[in-house]
């Protein structure tokens, strides 16, 4: 994981909120806290981290809309993947236990990590999951193992200062569209606060932040969108 000097937050934060009142959407209050302080650094998780979790999330959503689970734990196994399932898809892929709409919703998240290697080209706020999205991950159907996968994958993961400007990005998004919700207002697209916070999710996970007032980089379960 190399480290880089992060973009200057300010900067960044000024961008994220031209981009925001160009969606019409309402912009975010001037005491809205900046994601870093100048002089920390950001860095990407490894390549190989964010390919598990991407092929975990996928197997997720397999199983949300129908994979029995001893095709999907054959799966996990086949892989060598049981260490990158956390406890709660643990419970929802061995069992069905959980929230079977909270699972669904990953799909955005998914999206969003396929942006972090470079296999989605963009990650515009007023549009859906592409349409190929399906292409670009392991077709566990057709039993391709996460190493099969790993090895047809083109992966050219972002430079780390542009991840943490979409990250940003998405900090300010994720307030606007639950304000939007809240006040009845038009939304720019197709998808809405829950699309947007789940894309979010996978980018606080993705981009890691180093400084003083940063804590560890969470696991995927810990990542906090309460602010």
């Amino acid at each position: 994981m190399t480290a880089v000097p992060a973009p200057d937050p300010a900067a960044v934060r000024e961008a994220s909120l031209d981009e925001v009142g160009r969606l019409g959407l309402p912009v975010p209050p001037a005491n809205f806290p900046l994601v870093w302080e100048p002089g920390d650094e950001v860095a990407l998780r490894p390549t190989i981290e964010v390919e598990a979790r991407i092929a975990v999330l996928h197997l997720i959503q397999a199983r949300c809309f129908g994979m029995p689970a001893d095709a999907a734990m054959g799966w996990l196994l086949n892989s060598r993947l049981v260490d990158s399932v956390t406890p709660p898809e643990w419970d929802f892929v061995t069992v069905g236990k959980g929230d079977h709409r909270s699972f669904v919703l990953h799909h955005d998240a998914l999206f969003a990590l396929t942006w972090v290697l470079g296999l989605t080209k963009q990650l515009d706020p007023s549009l859906p999951v592409d349409e190929d999205l399906v292409t670009k991950l392991p077709n566990i159907v057709g039993g391709e193992t996460f190493d099969q996968w790993r090895s047809r994958l083109l992966a050219a993961p972002q430079h780390p200062a542009d991840a943490a400007a979409l990250l940003d990005l998405h900090y300010c998004l994720d307030w606007a569209y639950l304000e939007s919700e809240r006040a009845g207002l038009p939304l720019p697209g197709v998808i809405d606060s829950h699309a947007i916070g789940q894309r979010r999710w996978a980018l606080e996970w993705a981009v890691v932040l180093l400084g003083p007032y940063h804590d560890p980089a969470p696991g995927w379960e810990e990542v906090d969108l309460s602010t």
